[in-house]
């Protein structure tokens, strides 16, 4: 009987994490075991052929890296695409990946907020064209200052929404605003405020990491860094995210009394139940696990050599 009761322990569980996607911190809560008894159970189940993994798609995920990253980062959830000896570095194929997961991820969705960098261009790029009028994308944030790049984020809440023949919604105003009155009095303009208010009821964010050099590179911000972010050192910096830098244990570098931002706070895009980064840049894994350690993601879509770089700086 003892033996019966393991064997459908172990069915559940391994149901609830590789088909229901459970995260392992989850799977803890529900059946009030251990997250280091979880995965024990899971190694269990592969071992007693009670799940036998087959792949047959061409984007084949790295099951054992989804299963140490969520080991190590219990909260989240994780798509890694295993490399194959014929695509290990290809870019199109991981794209498509993110893509076709980021469009499972939408499917029962109704408002989704975009950043804006050539990563989430890629992945928009490789969307399913499909219908669904009454979803609509938005922008949470000012314009980056790209304005004459395609992946600047107006443009791409306008190029996703072609791709669902659905709705959008823009904010015409700069990513950063220094005059503390004038951000406060531009966000209740009437041009303004309907795409706030759509923003703030975000059911999914589309996102990629960037770094303060990529911040450097824009006309608009390359001789404000010191005003946007006074007494930070470029030092402390490992990544950008939702426009704010944040350092290597997860902590954002700007409180919301100095924060520059035109959009949301940072508070409020916290509160959105599905934040997804996709990153296919080994050099980008520091920034990866410190994003995982401050929580402000819920899913993450890499390669494998990014994969395994994140995991090791968490040694």
């Amino acid at each position: 009987m003892a033996e019966q009761t393991n064997t459908d322990l172990l069915i559940n569980i391994a149901q609830d994490f590789y088909i229901n996607q459970l995260t392992i911190a989850d799977i803890s809560t529900k059946y009030q075991v251990s997250r280091y008894k979880i995965s024990k159970y899971l190694d269990e189940a592969l071992a007693k052929n009670i799940v036998s993994i087959t792949i047959r798609s061409p984007f084949a995920r790295s099951q054992e890296l989804e299963k140490q990253l969520s080991i190590s980062y219990p909260s989240h959830r994780f798509y890694v695409l295993a490399n194959t000896e014929k695509n290990s570095n290809d870019a199109d194929r991981f794209y498509a990946f993110a893509a076709q997961n980021v469009q499972s991820l939408i499917e029962p969705l109704k408002i989704i907020g975009l950043s804006w960098g050539d990563t989430v261009y890629n992945v928009i790029e490789r969307f399913k064209p499909t219908t669904k009028e009454q979803l609509i994308f938005t922008q949470f944030m000012g314009e980056n200052g790209k304005y004459n790049s395609l992946a600047g984020s107006m443009r791409m809440v306008q190029k996703a929404a072609n791709k669902y023949n659905s709705q959008y919604s823009t904010l015409n105003a700069p990513l950063y605003i220094l005059n503390d009155q004038v951000r406060q009095l531009l966000a209740l303009e009437p041009a303004i405020q309907p795409t706030l208010t759509t923003a703030h009821q975000m059911d999914l964010i589309l996102t990629t990491l960037g770094t303060m050099e990529s911040l450097e590179s824009i006309p608009s911000w390359h001789d404000s860094l010191a005003a946007l972010f006074p007494n930070i050192k470029a030092k402390q910096v490992v990544g950008l995210l939702y426009g704010r830098p944040f350092d290597q244990d997860g902590h954002f570098l700007i409180d919301s009394s100095a924060d520059k931002t035109f959009g949301i706070s940072i508070d409020d895009i916290l509160k959105v139940p599905i934040r997804v980064a996709v990153v296919n840049n080994k050099f980008k894994s520091y920034a990866v696990a410190a994003a995982l350690r401050g929580n402000f993601l819920t899913d993450v879509i890499l390669d494998e050599p990014t994969a395994t770089k994140v995991l090791a700086s968490n040694v």
